[in-house]
């Protein structure tokens, strides 16, 4: 079973620089298929989990956690 996984990389220290989003193609193991960046923030609800990272980081490799978002307006409705 593959799954769609946003993730949010912000600034909680520079409020003012804009986040990056990345979306995830991943199985159910984990594997992480694909990685793709997007240029603005998804409008439509279509992701399975919301992951964000709020330590300043600009790529998804040097991140060393991320914060699930339960019930995050962009993900898919159960």
């Amino acid at each position: 079973m593959k799954r769609k996984v946003l993730v949010i990389l912000s600034n909680r220290w520079a409020l003012t620089q804009p986040p990056r989003f990345l979306e995830l193609d991943c199985d159910a193991e984990g594997n992480i298929h694909k990685q793709k960046r997007l240029r603005a923030a998804p409008r439509l609800p279509r992701y399975d989990e919301v992951w964000e990272n709020d330590e300043a980081k600009t790529d998804f490799a040097s991140c060393h956690s991320f914060k699930r978002k339960y019930g995050h307006k962009l993900q898919k409705p159960k």
